[in-house]
């Protein structure tokens, strides 16, 4: 067999232990890993056609997996003016300005990163914005991506007068007291009324934003990713990619599965599974249970201090849980977004009526779980179900005195459950990472390294919120190798450095595991190799 690509001079960490593993080399043929050994031995299976790198003492992880990534839209939405520094409602009517001045006339602003932390104790509406943006179309996203802020013209261009009735229960054209929008949107069905009246990318200049945003992440050090949708022509366009040998990552494809999907709707997503190409496929289905804290959509026990989150984003949660049960018969596994607690009880629930059905091979999810009782906490070990985690929300999003609108929201109690990846890690439960790009950035060592302090990562001198949620390195370094690997059905071919397994590394100037979680995020990355080809390289390799 031709060898592909051998690396020298390297230092082999097993994520399993977190200690070196024996030799110093690696040699990759057709995709996955076929030997590990000493330089001089595996120097012996190159030939004229391999690629030999020298990586002159730098560590070797299994490739780096975001588990909860959006890459289409993500490229699509993260185009235009970025608020995500803006702090408070200044800095945004400043950026605005400067983003207005340089528009062409009758063009649309677009905007994303909003953070509602900006409103203090304001309501989130456009008014603040109102004379910046004046007779300007604009749609601002905020931070969650799923509530938008549309300018007066923008509403007035979709045809947006007052409220409207949606099959998503949480979704809403927030109005005032008589009934006139105030230009907040909640969810993607009441943002897309205005979405669909701006202009659109043409399909080339998606591609290439799909394109660049993916060779970045593997310049970060991701080979893979979760992707937790498959909306428009997603999966044409990863196909495309695919086909030209330009898709820089591996691709996990759960479609979405909304209110009123009726029984061929469910039969089609099932027949879905399994498809795509070399280096993506469809597996799994993504469904929502709920909304977000931030803008009081998501469904909790107890209500907001604002009286908001009372009720799941299905009108009928009991049509979740038939649908749930149904992929689950088929052998489908469901990652579904459950933030609040109402919402995280129930997932589990359904699930364990599903088992209770039969076919207990099956292994779900739980997207972001940002606060949850005790007693929720067990369940998800002794049901098998996988926790999905983003701690670069806890960190970025929310204050450790609890002043930020999230935790205001809350209360102190809930508050103080905040992203409970210690005590989910300590019940036996299968702890992924990810980032939810474009919700929050995808370097995956970024994540990693918020995982361990839980600081903002913008003043990295600030208390951490939770400091007693932090994981270790290790744990940090495994939630997105092994359980990455696990949390996929694919252990048996990832997620660890060991013959037969795929290719798929991640090369870093130092040991992520001594290296400070504040320090980490600034660290090399040297070389990312995705099926046994380099995808990035460093200019000092």
């Amino acid at each position: 067999m031709r060898t592909d690509l051998v690396l020298l001079s390297a230092r082999l960490l097993d994520p399993l232990t977190g200690r070196f593993l024996p030799g110093t080399a690696v040699a990759a043929a057709e995709g996955r890993i076929t030997a590990l050994g000493e330089d001089r031995e595996i120097r012996a299976r190159a030939d004229s056609s391999t690629t030999v790198i020298d990586l002159k003492g730098a560590v070797v992880v299994p490739g780096l997996v975001d588990g909860h990534l959006h890459p289409v839209s993500g490229a699509e939405l993260t185009h235009g003016l970025d608020l995500s520094d803006c702090t408070d409602l200044d800095q945004v009517r400043a950026a605005l300005a400067a983003g207005v001045r340089s528009l062409a006339p009758r063009a649309w602003l677009h905007a994303w990163g909003l953070d509602p932390n900006v409103f203090g104790d304001r309501p989130v509406a456009v008014a603040p914005f109102d004379s910046v943006l004046e007779g300007v179309p604009a749609l601002l996203l905020l931070f969650d991506a799923h509530s938008a802020l549309a300018s007066r013209r923008a509403l007035e261009l979709a045809g947006v007068d007052g409220p409207r009735t949606f099959d998503q229960a949480s979704a809403e054209v927030v109005c005032d007291a008589d009934g006139r929008p105030t230009g907040l949107l909640l969810e993607d069905a009441a943002c897309a009324l205005v979405e669909r009246v701006a202009p659109q990318p043409t399909r080339a200049e998606r591609r290439e934003r799909l394109a660049a945003a993916l060779r970045a992440m593997a310049a970060a050090g991701l080979t893979g990713g979760h992707v937790m949708d498959a909306n428009g022509d997603s999966l044409d366009l990863f196909a495309e990619l695919d086909a030209a040998g330009e898709l820089p990552l591996r691709l996990r494809v759960a479609p979405w599965c909304q209110p009123g999907t009726d029984a061929d709707g469910v039969r089609a997503l099932i027949e879905q599974q399994g498809t795509g190409g070399a280096l993506w496929r469809v597996a799994g289905v993504k469904i929502f249970m709920d909304g977000t804290v931030d803008n009081g959509t998501a469904w909790l026990e107890r209500p907001d201090c604002h009286g908001e989150s009372t009720h799941a984003f299905w009108p009928d949660p009991e049509e979740y849980t038939r649908i749930l049960g149904a992929l689950h018969r088929a052998g489908v596994p469901v990652a579904t977004h459950a933030i609040g607690d109402a919402a995280v009880r129930h997932v589990l629930d359904s699930v364990e009526r599903a088992r209770a059905d039969g076919g207990r091979g099956v292994q779900h999810r739980v997207e972001h779980i940002e606060t949850v009782p005790d007693d929720t906490l067990r369940r998800f070990a002794a049901l098998g179900v996988v926790a999905s985690m983003q701690p670069t929300h806890c960190c970025d999003f929310t204050r450790a005195d609890h002043t930020d609108n999230w935790s205001r929201r809350l209360g102190e109690e809930r508050a103080a459950r905040a992203w409970r990846c210690r005590d989910l890690v300590d019940s036996g439960a299968t702890v992924v990472l990810g980032s939810d790009w474009p919700i929050a950035p995808y370097p995956p060592l970024g994540v990693m390294a918020g995982a361990r302090h839980r600081r903002p990562t913008r003043d990295l001198t600030q208390p951490p919120h939770g400091p007693e949620q932090a994981l270790t390195a290790l744990e940090a370094l495994q939630g997105m190798t092994v359980n990455a690997a696990c949390a996929a059905g694919e252990e048996s071919e990832a997620g660890r450095l060991a013959v037969g397994h795929r290719a798929d590394l991640t090369v870093l100037a130092e040991n992520p595991l001594t290296t400070a979680a504040t320090d980490l995020p600034d660290m090399p990355v040297l070389l990312t190799v995705l099926d046994g080809r380099p995808t990035h390289r460093d200019a000092t390799l």
